[in-house]
């Protein structure tokens, strides 16, 4: 057992643990070689919106004079901020390191990322046609002396500071204070590749990171100035991303949101990143400028900035580098071939992502567009894919003379613009849009039909722990339950008539709804399990969510646990009987500490990070042998609970509640991407001795026997 004075593990904290285990898959030698250096993207991609949101939430904290201590798990702001800057310094080191790891790698199977140094005479005509066309046209250059005002900086950007020693003339020698060195910056374009391949000889592939090429052409860019040194090193700056929404009533609200989105370009920096062998003088030169304070974290940093790119790593053609793509399996008994509405009125189905395909829920719209009988369609929608067939579904719906209402969320964090621009677009097709609700996020994952069968009207609907996002569901797990049950239809008929009346607080039988209900009822399945253990029969609690970091439901599983540890001495009943057995699987900040005595020995809880990102929520308690078992769209965070509309489902059929039960078992026995949360956070993997089991894997598997009607041992 573990023994800590502490009871919660600070979020901030735990979320760059998270992004540890992220880093750690860049580590991972049984992971291809191209996938670790996108790993290494995510990582970088990660700890950009960190500190966006979370390091300038702290920051605010520390600028308004507050400690923060209750907020922030019992530290204060300003000690926080240097525990993060820490951390962060500390894994951006062994990030490099692993980069540097994986660049020898490369080289073995012939791919070669060269510099500016190490360009050829064949390579160096190639690379200045490349700059002349493609790159020099894009190119934003300041000279930074004669400034009297330094130059807005770009939120995460990269660019180059460039330091220019000056030959000395006559009359620079005779007055000593004629400025020798010459300061500009170079912003990275973003409208070409970061990654520039250049023609193969033999078996060999050359790639240089655009930055490298820029500094290969500096005698291009500055053929104005006579110098007799010319350097560049990366620098960039991270800002405040909260909006701050304005209280102007002769504005609509998606111009208020759209005039926030614009003000993060001039919110106060949060971070600045340099490479760590630029000159002492140009840094200085910098922060003074730039006007760095205290409360900033400053990171030095490697050579190449925004390893984000990384996510994009050109594959060159080499697949043997790179994970084997999978093909989504259809769901059983659920053709696309078919009538979708019928199938669905026999039965409820379940989608697994990216395992099924998403095709299932385009094939619903559109089937849901074209079907004469149905006459309105209702949706909640979060992030949209870029190009988004969900979008043009609705919009088609619209042209079929159907009834199309959405409720679309202008507020999601870093897609406000693409959701401005898809508002205007749908309400000009004529699609009715809601924008969420006063002081309330909506975050919710539901749609519902509504059909003229006779005399009645049919709904079908689905319900889904994740976004209607056909790019991201090839890479996020979620879950989607197709029904046609009328109960809880007709609740989330009752959903969409809270979002316009949002005055009215209504009562739900079958859906959990927040804010009014979630926390509250998942207390009491919680008190369930507990009187089921002090009576004697078998208790268990099985979770799986996105992170966890509510406090007082944290408080609400140590009780559930420290109920099992009185029965078992009171009352002597066998461990594995003891209380309620608690098995927690959370993909990212878990504020809870297992295995400590006396609070938590009763809880055990991992963490799975492989090639999907695992999104779903599922709730499952014991229920006196009747499992009671809820997919939904909301974590265990405050937000979720008391700040958002989230729906969650409960799952009536028998034949869907044993396959969440199976799915979640297999990912329990993970023991080759599990990590153990622990009080020390050291994010060490779970190993025993039983059979090698990669969950991901394995419920692909699970789901191709289903269809091939084998058994398959859970």
């Amino acid at each position: 057992m573990i023994k800590t004075k502490n009871q919660y593990i600070n979020r901030e904290i735990s979320w760059l643990m998270f992004n540890d285990r992220v880093l750690q898959e860049s580590a991972d030698k049984n992971v291809p070689l191209i996938e670790r250096l996108r790993f290494l993207g995510i990582f970088s991609n990660n700890l950009d919106e960190f500190f966006k949101v979370r390091y300038a939430t702290i920051k605010r904290i520390v600028l308004a004079g507050k400690k923060g201590k209750s907020a922030l798990g019992g530290e204060k702001a300003k000690d926080l901020l240097a525990e993060i800057t820490k951390i962060v310094i500390d894994q951006q080191s062994k990030s490099l390191e692993i980069h540097g790891d994986i660049e020898q790698e490369l080289e073995s199977q012939g791919i070669f990322l060269i510099n500016e140094t190490e360009v050829s005479e064949s390579q160096a005509e190639f690379l200045k046609n490349y700059f002349i066309e493609k790159v020099s046209p894009l190119l934003m250059t300041i000279v930074l002396n004669d400034l009297n005002q330094f130059p807005l900086l770009k939120d995460t950007e990269a660019y180059l500071a460039v330091k220019m020693v000056l030959k000395d003339s006559e009359e620079d020698q005779k007055d000593q204070s004629i400025e020798k060195n010459r300061y500009a910056l170079i912003e990275i374009p973003t409208g070409t590749d970061r990654f520039v391949v250049l023609p193969p000889e033999g078996n060999k592939n050359f790639i240089i990171i655009l930055d490298d090429l820029i500094r290969f052409c500096l005698d291009r860019i500055f053929p104005m100035f006579d110098y007799k040194s010319i350097s560049a090193h990366m620098i960039k700056i991270t800002r405040d991303a909260e909006l701050d929404i304005d209280n102007d009533l002769s504005k609509t609200f998606i111009e208020k949101i759209s005039s926030s989105v614009q003000g993060r370009k001039i919110s106060d920096p949060v971070r600045f990143v340099y490479d760590k062998s630029i000159g002492e003088d140009t840094l200085e030169f910098l922060k003074g400028k730039m006007g760095i304070k205290d409360t900033d974290s400053v990171i030095p940093g490697g050579r190449y900035h925004n390893r984000r790119d990384y996510m994009s790593f050109p594959s060159l053609g080499r697949q043997d580098l790179m994970y084997d793509k999978i093909t989504p399996l259809p769901v059983k008994g659920l053709s696309l071939e078919a009538s979708l509405l019928e199938h669905i009125a026999e039965k409820d189905f379940l989608m697994y992502a990216p395992y099924h395909t998403f095709s299932y829920i385009i094939k619903f719209l559109r089937e849901a567009a074209l079907d004469p009988k149905v006459k309105s369609i209702k949706i909640t929608v979060y992030r949209l894919a870029k190009d988004s067939q969900v979008a043009a579904s609705l919009i088609n719906a619209v042209k079929n003379g159907k009834k199309v209402t959405m409720q679309i969320e202008l507020r999601a964090r870093f897609d406000e613009q693409a959701n401005i621009k898809y508002a205007e677009e749908l309400q000009a097709e004529g699609v009715k849009l809601i924008f969420g609700v006063p002081g309330l996020k909506v975050h919710s994952k539901i749609c519902v039909i509504e059909r003229e069968e006779g005399d009645l009207i049919k709904r079908y609907g689905f319900i889904s722990t994740g976004n209607f996002n056909e790019s991201t569901a090839k890479i996020y797990t979620d879950y989607t339950l197709f029904t046609a049950n009328e109960a809880i239809l007709k609740e989330l008929k009752i959903v969409f008539d809270f979002f316009e009346t949002t005055y009215k607080i209504y009562k739900y039988k079958h859906l959990i709804v927040s804010p009014h209900y979630t926390k509250s009822l998942f207390k009491k399945f919680i008190d369930k399990e507990i009187e089921s253990a002090k009576q004697g029969r078998d208790a268990y609690i099985k979770i799986k969510m996105n992170s966890f970091t509510s406090y007082e439901m944290v408080d609400k599983l140590y009780e559930a646990s420290r109920e099992g540890v009185k029965i078992q001495v009171d009352k002597l009943y066998e461990a594995s009987r003891a209380g309620v057995k608690i098995q927690l699987i959370i993909r990212g900040v878990c504020c809870l500490i297992p295995g400590v005595e006396g609070m938590s020995e009763n809880i055990e809880a991992i963490s799975i990070v492989d090639k999907f990102l695992e999104h779903p929520r599922v709730f499952i308690f014991g229920n006196d042998g009747n499992p009671k078992i809820y997919i939904s769209s909301a974590d265990w965070m405050t937000r979720n609970l008391d700040n958002r509309v989230e729906v969650g489902c409960p799952i009536y059929d028998e034949d869907i509640k044993q396959e969440l039960i199976d799915t979640f078992e297999i990912s329990w026995r993970d023991n080759v991407k599990a990590r153990i949360f622990n009080g020390e956070q050291n994010n060490i993997y779970r190993k025993n001795e039983l059979p090698k089991l990669r969950s991901q894997f394995a419920i692909y598997d699970y789901y191709r026997n289903k269809l091939n009607q084998k058994n398959i041992e859970i």
